[in-house]
């Protein structure tokens, strides 16, 4: 059965509406500019964000367009065994609430990496801010990328080809630049609130008008779906190439988020920018609710659009199916405000990885460049114009990952291949004494070797990547720790 009958165009009222949300966002986070008067204010809001406001932040960044284009596929192709992942996520929770929060509410941090110079000194906490800052950007091209997907669908520029991407992916990084320039992680965290209600409002109005399109109602299409087994959650069989079972999303999963959330700086910024450790674990833990339930809407819309379709096969990576129905099938009026949650999700992931970035360039490499000798004002200059150039960087690397396949498992991939090196580093930092620089760096490079083998060589798929990883990392670290000679802290 098909579910598309209406054909894409421009629709100047679904535009209108989608304009004007895009206006009001880039307004509303430009006036944060006259809070920003300090690094403090600028990378951590201050630290006067409540606890909530972050909670909501930091599933906006979990979730992203990634997960909105991408999740449904992944149910309309499959089942529900995605879910198996967000179970991973909670014990992940528990692992930064109990190892690494205490560790990063000593003292004021501005980056994560700052805690590997407490331990281990300067040239850890290079390194590991150089892999956040090269896995970040890659990762956020792809998510630049995966919104260009929804703007061609809106432009109807998709037949211009490398023209069409590059206007997509221009209009979306020139507007979110501007309110992150402006004002920080405060406009950051305050948009971020308000996109993540926008788009969890347009996923319902989703659902309710999918609903209404299924023969036979909702009862039937269960019926449909849970006969062909497509509300499968739970896979218990072991398996290394499977990347959905039970063991590779409690474990996998589990040692994912540990090192998304807990080593990378685009969470960990967040978290740092809470009042006091125990409300920074309140958000943390406060924001798996939340995330729960918007991957099991999303998979379900894709279950229902598999029904809505008769079951017929994706065409290509599928990244599309969802954004196409919210267009073509959505009332207009309707899928300009769908639309326009989608967008805004993509500006709220991609303004805090420009922030991020920018922190970690200005804290970790610039500032101690110059040895801390410049005012605030310098530094919050050049935190501004390095939000510019990388922008600049996200945009290139956008126009190259059309080719990396499904949007969702090449965001996650990428991030997977190097967030293992940083969490058993980190590990290595938090639950040892023994060893110091040069046996971390020893087990930076050992990682860094498995994961080029695990990529290249073998068939594991990207859920066990982080836990390799990490195992390599500070399996390696800890025994060079017996051989190489240390020079100790502060000499």
């Amino acid at each position: 059965m098909a579910c598309y009958n209406r054909a894409s165009a421009l629709r100047p009222i679904d535009l209108a509406v989608i304009i004007a949300w895009l206006a009001g966002v880039t307004w509303f986070g430009s006036r944060f500019k006259e809070s920003n008067n300090s690094l403090k204010d600028y990378f951590l809001g201050g630290r006067t964000v409540p606890w909530w406001a972050i909670a909501l932040s930091i599933v906006s960044a979990e979730t992203s367009t990634l997960t909105i284009i991408g999740t449904p596929p992944r149910a309309y192709a499959g089942s529900l065994v995605f879910l198996q992942l967000v179970f991973g996520y909670l014990l992940a929770r528990v692992a930064i609430s109990t190892i690494f929060l205490p560790q990063y509410f000593k003292g004021e941090m501005f980056t994560a990496y700052e805690l590997m110079q407490r331990r281990f000194g300067p040239n850890v906490r290079k390194v590991t801010s150089a892999i956040f800052l090269v896995t970040r950007s890659l990762a956020e091209g792809v998510r630049v990328f995966a919104i260009s997907i929804v703007v061609s669908i809106i432009l109807h520029v998709g037949g211009l080809g490398r023209t069409g991407d590059m206007l997509s992916i221009g209009l979306i990084l020139v507007m979110t630049l501007f309110y992150t320039f402006e004002g920080g992680m405060t406009a950051v965290i305050w948009t971020d609130v308000i996109q993540m209600f926008t788009y969890v409002l347009g996923a319902v109005a989703s659902f309710i008008v999918l609903a209404g399109k299924l023969p036979g109602g909702l009862p039937h299409a269960f019926d449909v779906a849970a006969a062909a087994g497509k509300f499968q959650v739970f896979d218990f069989h072991w398996s290394w190439t499977a990347p959905y079972t039970f063991w590779a999303g409690m474990i996998g999963g589990c040692f994912l988020t540990t090192a998304s959330h807990g080593t990378d700086q685009l969470v960990v910024q967040r978290l740092l920018s809470a009042k006091n450790e125990s409300e920074s674990r309140l958000a943390l833990f406060a924001s798996w609710g939340a995330i729960f339930v918007q991957f099991t809407l999303f998979l379900t819309i894709g279950v229902l659009l598999w029904v809505l379709r008769g079951g017929k096969p994706l065409t290509g990576t599928g990244d599309a199916l969802y954004p196409a129905f919210i267009w073509e099938s959505l009332p207009t009026g309707v899928a300009g405000i769908a639309m326009a949650a989608i967008i805004a999700a993509a500006m709220a992931n991609l303004s805090a990885a420009l922030n991020s970035l920018a922190s970690a360039t200005v804290v970790d490499f610039y500032r101690p460049l110059t040895k801390g000798r410049r005012s605030d004002a310098h530094y919050m200059k050049v935190s501004r114009f390095s939000t510019i150039g990388w922008a600049g960087v996200l945009a290139g690397i956008a126009l190259f990952a059309s080719q990396w396949g499904s949007v969702l498992e090449s965001g996650l991939s990428i991030a997977s291949v190097t967030l293992g090196i940083l969490l058993g580093v980190f590990l290595l930092g938090v639950l040892t004494k023994r060893p110091g620089e040069r046996a971390a760096i020893t087990g930076v490079v050992a990682g860094a070797v498995v994961m080029v083998f695990v990529k290249l060589g073998t068939q594991i798929p990207f859920t066990w990547w982080v836990p390799i990883g990490s195992a390599a990392t500070f399996g390696s670290g800890y025994l060079a720790s017996f051989f190489v000679r240390e020079r100790k802290q502060g000499q």
